[in-house]
């Protein structure tokens, strides 16, 4: 979502919203209810009141529109555990799918440039170029993996399938991920097991831009397996499509709309976000899956206070947190498919705001990029 503000707000009280005790296949104009605490005392979101700006995210470049978030869990290079890093979508043009920059903010709001990656020298394939977008994870060894969706003028219909780029500590791209699962890397989780990386990503442009003029159902979730370790730059083991058939469709105001967010719970089902359709899917068994789900009898949740939904989280509590673009809420769900809570996380600039999640270190609160501020913002 293209939005070039660069205005701040600090320290705005936010009121939490009970939901319904279950919006499964409500009706997605659903007006939310009045605030009622009680009713959402076990949810995550119950005892958020305050969002507080961190800082910005654009870089000297001008790069905007933040996408990406992950939090780094150790230090190495230069990356310092407990700094966040954002990846941007949007050049100074703010043309979508030619961002090229990953920012680090410290907790304080100290803003450095981690990467600024450049086409001409990546060391892999990646079709169409650099356009950075919600897809970044940091792995073991502090290796970064970032998505790229690239576009020559921010329109659609020069979107390119794009790649995964994998950096080293210094902000460096050492590989390149590509192929035909490969296509448009929208978002990621990522989970390590030892020396073993499982990354899930969310792909919005299979068949290319030309056949999003319409709405097509063949968006996909991949898994990838990567061997991981210090020193070591990942290597891919295995790829494997773990879902199928979700619709997608190309959009003048936000590139492409389709499968965004992604998370795995303990019990090994995948949590993705079905933007185009407002609903939360469940993929069960996706680190064991060797077939595909096609879009079949998946759905969690739908409707109801879920407009669009783009990030996904899971909160401590085994919830589920998402953002909406239309309407700028962020709304938890929980495993059994029960929308319990939500609060306006940008009432000011609103609809597409809100990408990246990240639960706060300590779990101290929900950290979340917000494009129309060009802010990384905690709710806490």
């Amino acid at each position: 979502m293209s939005k070039p503000s660069l205005l701040a707000l600090a320290g705005a009280g936010l009121a939490v919203a009970a939901l319904a005790a279950s919006s499964r296949g409500a009706a997605s104009g659903a007006t939310p209810p009045r605030a009622h605490a009680s009713a959402t005392s076990s949810a995550f979101l119950s005892s958020l009141h305050t969002v507080s700006t961190i800082g910005s995210t654009v870089p000297s470049n001008g790069d905007i529109n933040p996408y990406g978030l992950a939090v780094v869990p150790t230090s190495a290079g230069s990356l310092k555990a407990g700094d966040f890093l954002i990846s941007n979508f949007n050049a100074k043009s703010n043309n979508q799918g030619t961002g090229t920059t990953i920012v680090q903010l410290t907790p304080s709001g100290s803003l450095s440039v981690f990467a600024t990656i450049n086409a001409k020298t990546l060391p892999g394939a990646c079709p169409g170029g650099v356009g950075l977008t919600t897809a970044l994870s940091v792995l073991q060894g502090g290796y970064v993996v970032v998505g790229s969706l690239p576009t020559t003028n921010g329109m659609s219909a020069t979107a390119q399938y794009g790649c995964l780029i994998v950096l080293n500590s210094k902000g460096t791209a050492v590989e390149t991920i590509a192929g035909n699962n490969i296509q448009g890397p929208w978002d990621m989780a990522s989970v390590t097991q030892g020396s073993t990386t499982t990354l899930f990503v969310s792909n919005v442009l299979n068949g290319g831009a030309r056949e999003g003029l319409t709405t097509i159902d063949n968006s996909t979730v991949l898994r990838i397996r990567l061997s991981s370790a210090a020193g070591h730059a990942p290597k891919v083991q295995s790829e494997q499509v773990v879902a199928n058939d979700i619709p997608w469709r190309d959009d003048k105001a936000a590139l492409v709309i389709g499968p965004t967010g992604v998370a795995l719970a303990k019990n090994g089902t995948l949590y993705v976000a079905d933007t185009l359709e407002n609903r939360i899917i469940a993929i069960p068994n996706a680190m064991t899956r060797t077939t595909p789900l096609a879009d079949k009898d998946i759905t969690l949740s739908s409707g109801g206070h879920l407009k669009q939904p783009l990030g996904l989280i899971l909160a401590d509590n085994g919830d589920i947190l998402t953002t909406n673009a239309s309407d700028g809420n962020i709304v938890e769900t929980t495993p059994a498919g029960h929308q319990i809570a939500t609060v306006a996380g940008d009432a000011k600039s609103g609809a597409g705001s809100l990408f990246g999640l990240a639960i706060a270190p300590g779990g101290k609160g929900l950290l979340y990029v917000d494009d129309g501020l060009n802010t990384l913002r905690l709710l806490h």
